[in-house]
Order: structure tokens, then sequence, then C-alpha cells
């Protein structure tokens, strides 16, 4: 775990709580989202990043204005810790308008490319490629600049992994990849996947740093991340990052979980595992927070979660005739 006045000095008090907010706001709307799904109120099928949230906000955390990023097929908690707009997010997944692509984009395509998030993919290891052309992109116009990419430890064993790194290595692009490793690939455990010491291992391979990481310590994805984005902005290159955490839920809806016990779920949402509670445990302990101010933070995720489905419930559903709107080919 890092110190605490680290993330002080870079992100002040004000920025720490509001991190801790969106981790909160994270859980809140996912939690929501599965009884949405239940109920047969959302569209197409749902991967949630619970138990991931400290990964998600802590590595956007790191960024400024002008980066781009790109998320995966688990990407709810990614566009909530960039945009904080439930509201949007939630019209993208219940199929209407109002949201960054008008409902176009479902649970696993949305985007707000302006604000330089640039879109999950439901293609595994779908973005590493285009994430490497990014940062050519950002390094040809001389941008200051950096693009992350978010994947999944299945995504390492696409060839589309060394593909993208190994460019970027080659020609020193200014890219963070960044593997939430949530121990399992669907069904399959990391653990028969890989014959490897870790992910981060592999950037040996492409003569770049590789670092894993607590990833369900929000200080230990926030420095690590912010050392690689501050690296890739001062030209030295590509940065490969492992953080280790675990998705509570079920790869998707549709996940019996026969490969894990509850006894295993329930051992990483203990206090001592769990994103959030730890996070909130440290605020505290650091004089940042006190309990009140904790559960203020939870009733207002849950408030901005219950008026983002009314908003987007009450939302109409795009004009039938806007189908192939943005198909090209």
């Amino acid at each position: 775990m890092q110190p605490l006045h680290l993330a002080l000095e870079a992100l002040g008090p004000d920025g720490l709580k509001d991190s801790l907010a969106s981790m909160m706001l994270i859980r809140a709307f996912e939690e929501q989202v599965d009884q949405l799904y239940l109920a047969g109120r959302t569209r197409g099928t749902l991967h949630l990043s619970i138990g991931q949230e400290a990964t998600n906000v802590g590595a956007l955390r790191a960024l400024k204005s002008g980066d781009r990023f790109f998320s995966h097929h688990r990407g709810h908690g990614h566009a909530l810790a960039w945009t904080d707009s439930p509201q949007r997010v939630m019209a993208d997944i219940m199929g209407k308008t109002g949201g960054f692509c008008d409902g176009f984009g479902g649970t696993m395509h949305m985007a707000d490319v302006k604000s330089g998030f640039l879109g999950g993919n439901g293609i595994v290891a779908g973005s590493l490629p285009m994430s490497t052309g990014v940062g050519l992109a950002i390094r040809l116009r001389a941008e200051d600049a950096v693009c992350l990419v978010f994947f999944g430890d299945g995504a390492a064993n696409e060839g589309a992994f060394h593909e993208a790194l190994n460019m970027a290595s080659l020609s020193q692009l200014p890219v963070i990849y960044v593997c939430e490793n949530n121990s399992y690939a669907m069904s399959t455990p990391v653990n028969s996947a890989f014959n490897v010491e870790s992910i981060a291992s592999r950037a040996a391979a492409y003569g770049i740093p590789g670092f894993t990481i607590d990833g369900n310590d929000f200080l230990d994805v926030f420095h690590c991340v912010h050392s690689a984005v501050r690296r890739a902005r001062n030209g030295d290159g590509p940065t490969l990052v492992e953080a280790l955490t675990y998705r509570i839920k079920g790869h998707s809806r549709s996940d019996r979980q026969a490969y894990r016990s509850r006894d295993e779920v329930r051992r990483w949402q203990e206090p001592d595992r769990d994103p959030i509670l730890r996070f909130a445990s440290t605020l505290i302990h650091g004089g940042i927070l006190d309990e009140g101010d904790i559960a203020a933070l939870k009733a207002t995720a849950n408030s901005r979660v219950d008026d983002a489905v009314a908003c987007a419930e009450a939302a109409p559903k795009p004009d039938p005739s806007r189908l192939m709107d943005h198909v090209y080919a």
C-alpha cells in the first residue's frame, strides 16, 4: 500500500473524497442495473464491475483532460469514473435517447469521444491495437497526451495483445496498458491459462516496464498508473500494469459460477479486500473523512442512481428511421 500523503499531494482532500464518491457511485449503479436486468428493463447482455471499483477510478484519476482511454465489455465503471454521468450511461444501457450514443451503444459499445472516452468493445482484446494506433496518432500530432487501455486477463492471451505491445515498444508510444486481472476469463482461472509468474512479467519480452499491483487498493492503482502516465508523457514509452482484482458477480448475468465457491466470493467481500471499504477506512484513519461523510456519500450515490433510472425510463426510444445512421458498410 502506498502512503496516503502522496495521493493527497496529487489530488488534494477533495480529489480523494471525489474518488471515493465515484467508487460508491459505480457500486450503486451496478447493483441497480443488476436488478433492472432481472426485471427485463435493460437491453442486451450485462457484465458488471462490482469489486473492481478501485482499478476503474484509480487508473483514470491519473489522466488529465486531453488524454484518451479505451474500455472493454465490462466498462460501466470506466464510463462513470470518467464522465460522472450516470444518466447518460443508464440511457445507453436501457437503449434510450440521451445516452452518449443515444441508445445505440448499449452496455458494451458506449463512447464519449469528445471527452476522450473512445469506447468499450465487445471483442476480447479488441481495444488493444486501437489504443496503440491512438498512441501513434498522438505521437505524429506532437500532442501533450497519453492513451490508456483497459483489458482483462483473458485478453492477454490474444494475439492482439502481443502485436499491440510490440508496436508500442518499437515506436515508444505514449500508451498505458492496464490489465484488470479479476482471476477468471469467463470460467477459466488465471492459473490454468498462464505459465508465467505474472501477466506483467510479459512486458520484459518487449523491453518495457511491467508492474503487478493490488487492484483493490486505490492508492496502489493511482500511484502506479500516475507514474506510468508521467513516463509516457515524458516520451519514455509504454508501460504494462497488471491490477490484481476480483469480480464479485459472474462473467455475465447468465453465468452460473459453478467454477468457484460462495466462500471464495465472500472472502473478497471482507473489509480487508473490498475496495470501497478499504479506501473509506484509509480516508477515515487519515483524518480526511469521518463516518458521517461516508454515509452521506453513499446516500448521494444511491440518489443519483435512482435519478438516472427515472430519467432513462422517461426518455424516448431512438426513432426507428435512424436505424442505419452511422452504418458505413
